[in-house]
């Protein structure tokens, strides 16, 4: 498992399904630096349990990503013609119906490799043959990626662990506000909480506040 923080995010041009209907061959995370922050997270396989719940939880909260300028991108190891199916699928027969955001089809498991996110990994047996050992599906990962690329924050959960989509939106305002303000952000800060200035001098008048 890799620790992206602070690094570029791993590029790639992978299929996707946009808009909830519509198949494209060439969707890339470039199209947003820029322009947008970019919350990508990965989920482990189309037509599961814990996952429908999470892709949901995220367009119902999408406004409030889209208000903060931030684009929401999901990604698993299912083929595109998957995830269409599983889109035109409504939601009380255990489909995502109504899921706008993009999500990619990382068919050839490289995106999640890259990622550090892949859950098991390929090798050669003792008879020379190539061989993988785990699901080689993805885990729960989410990764906060700022305006030029560069990875912000990340989480991994394991795959029976569902995500809190409310502290994703936590950690983006958090993000948004020190790179607006300048001032970093103490534990469970909310948007409208005071933050602190990162001196001996701001942190002592923070904790005399607080």
């Amino acid at each position: 498992m890799s620790v992206l923080v602070g690094k570029k995010a791993p590029k790639f041009v992978a299929p996707a399904v946009i808009n909830g209907e519509e198949i494209v061959e060439d969707f890339s995370l470039d199209q947003y630096i820029g322009k947008k922050h970019v919350l990508f997270f990965f989920y482990p396989k189309d037509f599961t349990f814990v996952c429908p719940t999470e892709l949901h939880a995220f367009q119902e909260k999408l406004a409030e990503f889209e208000k903060r300028n931030v684009a929401v991108v999901a990604c698993s190891t299912d083929t595109e013609q998957s995830h269409w199916g599983w889109l035109q699928l409504p939601k009380k027969q255990g489909g995502i119906e109504g899921v706008t955001y993009p999500i990619v089809a990382d068919t050839a498991k490289t995106i999640s490799t890259n990622y550090g996110v892949l859950a098991g990994e390929y090798q050669y047996n003792d008879e020379g043959y190539l061989t993988a050992n785990g699901p080689m599906i993805a885990y729960r990962g989410l990764f906060l990626i700022d305006k030029e690329g560069v990875v912000r924050h990340q989480i991994v959960n394991d795959l029976p662990l569902g995500r809190n989509v409310d502290e994703a939106i936590r950690m983006v305002d958090a993000l948004q506000y020190f790179e607006e303000k300048g001032e970093v952000c103490p534990a469970n800060w909310k948007q409208g909480e005071k933050a602190m200035d990162a001196t001996f001098t701001g942190v002592a008048e923070y904790f005399s506040e607080n």
